[in-house]
C-alpha cells in the first residue's frame, strides 16, 4: 500500500507553466506506475500522463503531448509533472494515482489516489 501527496498547482495565466510533484510513500514506492488524471467540473475524469515503474516508460494524452513531461525521482520517491505552454483547457483538478509495475489508461485500474491539486489557467 503506498500513500500520494500532490502539490505545486495553482493559478496561471494562458501560455505560463507550472511543476505538479507527487510524493509517494509507502511499501515499495518505486514499484508503482504514477499516473497523473484530472478533472474538470461536469466533465469525465481523464489521463493525463503516466510513468511505469523500473522502465520508466511514459505516456501522453494527445492534448498535452509535447507541452507536458512527466518524470521520476525514485531517491526523491517523487514524481512530477512538468507543463508548459498551459491552456484554459488545461484547468481541472489534478491528480496522481499509484498501479503496480505498469501504467494503464483507465483510471479504475489504480488503487491510490492523492487528494489533488487544483490547477487554473486563466485567458
Amino acid at each position: 500500500q503506498v500513500q500520494l501527496v500532490e502539490s505545486g498547482g495553482g493559478l496561471v495565466q494562458s501560455g505560463g507553466s507550472l511543476r505538479l510533484s507527487c510524493a509517494v510513500s509507502g511499501y515499495s514506492p518505486g514499484s508503482y506506475a504514477i499516473g497523473w488524471f484530472r478533472q474538470a467540473p461536469g466533465k469525465e475524469r481523464e489521463g493525463v500522463s503516466c510513468i511505469s515503474s523500473s522502465e520508466a516508460t511514459t505516456y501522453y494524452q494527445d492534448l498535452v503531448k509535447g507541452r507536458f513531461t512527466v518524470s521520476r525521482d525514485n531517491a526523491k520517491n517523487t514524481v512530477y509533472l512538468q507543463m508548459h505552454s498551459l491552456k484554459p483547457e488545461d484547468t481541472a483538478v489534478y491528480y496522481c494515482a499509484a498501479r503496480w509495475r505498469d501504467c494503464h489508461y483507465a483510471w479504475p485500474e489504480y488503487g491510490s489516489w492523492g487528494q489533488g491539486t487544483q490547477v487554473t489557467v486563466s485567458s
